[in-house]
Formats: C-alpha cells, sequence, structure tokens
C-alpha cells in the first residue's frame, strides 16, 4: 500500500497546455488570418460568396486599370499604342511639375478638400445629433428627406442656380446688395470669394447623406447609457459630450481615414462646372481633376493626364497610411487595419 506521505511526495503532473494548432509556413499564416479557421471559413462562406460579385467589379474596374499606370511614363501615341510608344520615363512628370500649375492644383485640391472633410463633419454630427432629438417625430422622415434629396442633383443643374444667384448684371444677390446701396461684386471675376461659395455648395450636398450614417451611429447606441446619464445629473450637452461623441468616435475616424484616402481627388462636378470652367477662377478653383480634364480634352497630353493622375492616387494613398499610423499611435482599436 502507498501512505500518505508517498502520495505528498509524488509531484502531480501539470496538465499540459492546449495550444491551437497554427500554421507552420508563411502563406498557411496568410490563410489563416485572412479567413479564419475552417469553422470561421464554413461560417463565413454565404458572406464571401455574396460578396464575390463585388469583389469581381472591384478587380476589373479598379485594379485592372492600374496597368494604365505604364502611360505616365511614356510619350503615348494612338497609332503606336501602349506598348509601341516611347519610354520616357520621369520626362512627364518633370514637364508637370517644372510649371506654376503643380503648386497650385496640389494647393487647391489639399486645402479645399481639408476645408470640405473638416466643415461636413463639425456640420453632419450637428444636423445627426438635432434629428435624433426629433427622431420620434412624425416630421423627422421629411426633415431626412429634404437634407437627403440634394445629394442626387447634378452639379451641372446646380450651376445654372448657382449663376442664377452670382450672375454679375442680373444676380439675386447683386440686386439684394443694390437694395442695400452698395456696390456689386463681381463674382465670376473675384476668385477670392470661391472657396465660401465651394464650401457652402458641398454641405448642402453632401451634409444629408453623412448626417444619415452619424444618425445611425446614435441610434446604435444603448439608451441605457443615456438613462445613466441621466440619473447621474447630465443635462443634454453633458450626454453629447460624455456619451454620444465618444461612443462615435470610432466612426468619425473610420470616415475621416476614408476621406483622407480620396483627400486627392476632387469632385471634378463641383470644381468645373459651378465656376463655369472661368481662367479667371483658375487661382482657387482648378484642381488636379480640372487640369487633367484639360489636358486631355485641350491639349490631347494624356501621358501629362496619367502623370497628374499617379502623382494623385500615390500622396492620397500614403496620406492615408500616414493618418491610419498616427491612429494607431493612438488608439490601436480605432486603425483601419
Amino acid at each position: 500500500m502507498i501512505n500518505k506521505k508517498q502520495l505528498d511526495g509524488q509531484a502531480s503532473p501539470s496538465p499540459k497546455p492546449r495550444h491551437s494548432k497554427q500554421p507552420a509556413s508563411t502563406p498557411e499564416r496568410f490563410l489563416h488570418r485572412l479567413f479564419g479557421n475552417e469553422r470561421e471559413l464554413k461560417t463565413n462562406l454565404s458572406l464571401l460568396s455574396m460578396s464575390l460579385p463585388g469583389i469581381v467589379l472591384l478587380f476589373i474596374f479598379a485594379y485592372l486599370p492600374m496597368l494604365g499606370i505604364v502611360i505616365a511614363f511614356k510619350d503615348y501615341r494612338f497609332n503606336l499604342g501602349i506598348l509601341g510608344s516611347e519610354w520616357v520615363g520621369f520626362q512627364n512628370f518633370r514637364f508637370l511639375f517644372g510649371t506654376d500649375a503643380a503648386f497650385r492644383i496640389t494647393r487647391n485640391t489639399l486645402l479645399m478638400n481639408l476645408l470640405f472633410i473638416s466643415t461636413t463633419t463639425v456640420c453632419a454630427l450637428t444636423v445627426a445629433i438635432l434629428m435624433n432629438e426629433a427622431y420620434r417625430s412624425r416630421l423627422s422622415k421629411y426633415y431626412q428627406t429634404m437634407l437627403f434629396f440634394p445629394y442626387f442633383i447634378s452639379w451641372v443643374i446646380v450651376s445654372y442656380f448657382v449663376f442664377a444667384f452670382l450672375n454679375g448684371q442680373t444676380g439675386m444677390i447683386n440686386r439684394w446688395i443694390d437694395a442695400l446701396n452698395l456696390d456689386r461684386i463681381a463674382w465670376y471675376r473675384s476668385p477670392e470669394y470661391w472657396p465660401a461659395i465651394l464650401v457652402l455648395a458641398n454641405l448642402w450636398n453632401g451634409i444629408g447623406f453623412s448626417s444619415i450614417i452619424y444618425l445611425a451611429g446614435i441610434l446604435g447606441i444603448s439608451p441605457e447609457l443615456f438613462e445613466a446619464a441621466k440619473i447621474d445629473g447630465a443635462g443634454k450637452l453633458q450626454q453629447i459630450r460624455y456619451v454620444t461623441l465618444p461612443m462615435l468616435y470610432p466612426m468619425i475616424i473610420i470616415l475621416a481615414l476614408l476621406a483622407i484616402g480620396r483627400i486627392f481627388h476632387a469632385d471634378f462636378g463641383l470644381f468645373f462646372f459651378l465656376p463655369r470652367d472661368n481662367p479667371l477662377l483658375y487661382s482657387t478653383t482648378d484642381v488636379i481633376d480640372t487640369f487633367v480634364y484639360r489636358s486631355l480634352v485641350e491639349l490631347g497630353e494624356i501621358s501629362m493626364a496619367a502623370a497628374a493622375g499617379f502623382y494623385q492616387s500615390f500622396v492620397g494613398f500614403l496620406l492615408v497610411v500616414g493618418a491610419n499610423w498616427v491612429v494607431r499611435r493612438v488608439n490601436e482599436d480605432y486603425a483601419l487595419y
């Protein structure tokens, strides 16, 4: 028989830790991180199959055209084609950055998009919070529809309304100025006014779409958090500051990162049709997209337009990667990857 001392002296074997089977090779690790284990893959198979058409369209219209980047490094000629055209290296880029237009279009694109992102974010959040307060009202759907409706109106149509307001001779605003015995303003000859005009037009067009996104985020916040804040004596402004905005931070940062990724891609319709492609306004309204259009239509410089487009996409990629890196350093949970 085994006595108690012998039992106490024997070391009980420690249970072996259970480790999940990890893929050994690098490709297997990549596939494991991409799709998860076999059970997760089977669970998400329906979702993956539903996203397959979108992935195919993205590949056809976004990734296949990237092969045309080579045009930026060639002196493209229609009769020779892409492969037969002469290779000129960075000559198109040197010519682009050797002109005053490169600095002008880069400055205008960057500054105007920064204004658009900041003003749209602040105003859309404000409108979303106000709509949330009136969400149970019978008129809430009417408010959302009226805010969202301008998003579907073409900039071509909007340009005629803007011209009716800003026309130097018969414009409505100049008539109001005459009624106040003030000097008329030649809006289409004064580039200093157009940053504010474009910001207001962009807000009118996009605030409804952005506010509905933020409203969906607000409606997804648990009502218990607001009830707890009320019990603690928090007013409406304190609830917005300590409950609503902190819960919306991930959404705000993700939307800001996506907007920064397209900060070098201006809205062509906004910058081309509203100023009516007026050369007198190029100092504040000419952006990369309008410059590429004029290079193609007026000058026929396909290689120059491709170089400007490649510069636009490359800088935008660097900006979104850099912004995401900054977000990861501040809070890793809010980053895109």
